[in-house]
């Protein structure tokens, strides 16, 4: 089995606002192994992207993690000082390809400025010897050298993505997580970005955490996928376990709403209802407002995930 790059658990981080506390990230566990692609899915609010910020040991204040571990190489991060995360994990061992890349590029600052900081900061390069290595990275994502002395405004949105994404590679860490990276990209560059994806996981052997709500891009690209739902993992498992034999009711919904080209159906599903607010979540199961299948035990005791199949894992009371 391949080794295990990234071990999380009981991981929780929580955003302690005026309003109370929204649990955000509540007693997530699971693993990346190497060489793998786990894709992480769900409706928006679900807790996705806080759970990315808070792998890289930076959630968006006022959050914080209140407990649970996070090893990636076998070493614990959570308990790190802000000085060890930014000299020794963020870029070297675990980095960020962001949603929305013309958030990520400082408009005033060349392309190429942007991306020799962590190798300057990092490995003591000099300029010349750094942006040698930017232009490698960018030929790697199939952008002309050239575009290091270039700014991000004179880029199309498709050739910002690949800069980010570059950048993201640069220091060669252990994970990267890709935070919706398809996000505002038309459907030409989407498929263009998702292909680069897969070329870099084959050539370079990356271990990619792929945040997405769109199922069907997961299916391209995941070799496991983890269904998120109100700050908790409700099922996790091989992604053909997961698209032909989902276990949770939230994921057979989920499934049940995507457009199909070859099969024949009369309507799409839809989940009624929204998700919980995560300051006052539902006691019992979090999606049984909303399930047709709740029963009593659902609304009073929280679910544990069980063993379905080899590898295959879901938190319901109907299993």
């Amino acid at each position: 089995m391949a080794k295990t790059v990234l071990e999380v658990k009981n991981l929780k981080m929580y955003y302690f606002t005026n309003r109370g506390v929204v649990r955000a990230v509540d007693d997530i566990s699971f693993e990346l192994r190497k060489g793998e692609v786990l894709g992480l899915a769900g409706e928006s609010g679900c807790g996705k992207s806080s759970l990315g910020f808070t792998l890289m040991g930076m959630p968006t204040p006022p959050g914080k993690i209140v407990d649970g571990s996070i090893k990636i190489d076998g070493r614990e991060i959570v308990g790190l000082p802000e000085d060890v995360l930014r000299r020794e994990i963020r870029w070297q061992k675990i980095s960020m390809i962001f949603q929305g890349a013309m958030n990520a590029l400082n408009p005033v600052y060349t392309v190429g400025y942007q991306m020799i900081e962590p190798l300057i900061y990092h490995k003591g390069m000099e300029k010349e010897e750094a942006l040698d290595v930017a232009q490698k990275y960018l030929e790697l994502v199939g952008l002309d050298p050239e575009i290091v002395y270039r700014y991000p405004h004179e880029l199309s949105g498709g050739m910002k993505q690949r800069v980010i994404i570059a950048t993201a590679l640069l220091m060669n860490p252990s994970v990267v997580i890709a935070d919706e990276p398809t996000t505002a990209l038309d459907v030409i560059v989407q498929a263009q970005i998702i292909n680069l994806m897969k070329k870099l996981k084959k050539e370079l052997g990356l271990s990619m955490i792929f945040i997405t709500h769109d199922l069907s891009i997961l299916a391209e690209i995941s070799d496991r996928v983890a269904i998120m739902y109100a700050g908790k993992i409700v099922e996790i498992g091989d992604s053909e376990k997961i698209y032909y034999e989902p276990a949770h009711p939230y994921t057979q919904k989920l499934l049940a709403a995507i457009p199909r080209l070859h099969e024949d159906v009369d309507r799409l599903e839809f989940i009624p209802g929204q998700p919980p607010n995560l300051i006052n979540p539902p006691k019992g199961c979090r999606f049984h407002p909303r399930c047709p299948y709740a029963m009593d035990v659902c609304r009073e005791q929280e679910p544990g995930m069980k063993e379905i199949d080899k590898d295959h894992y879901a938190a319901c009371w109907l299993l």
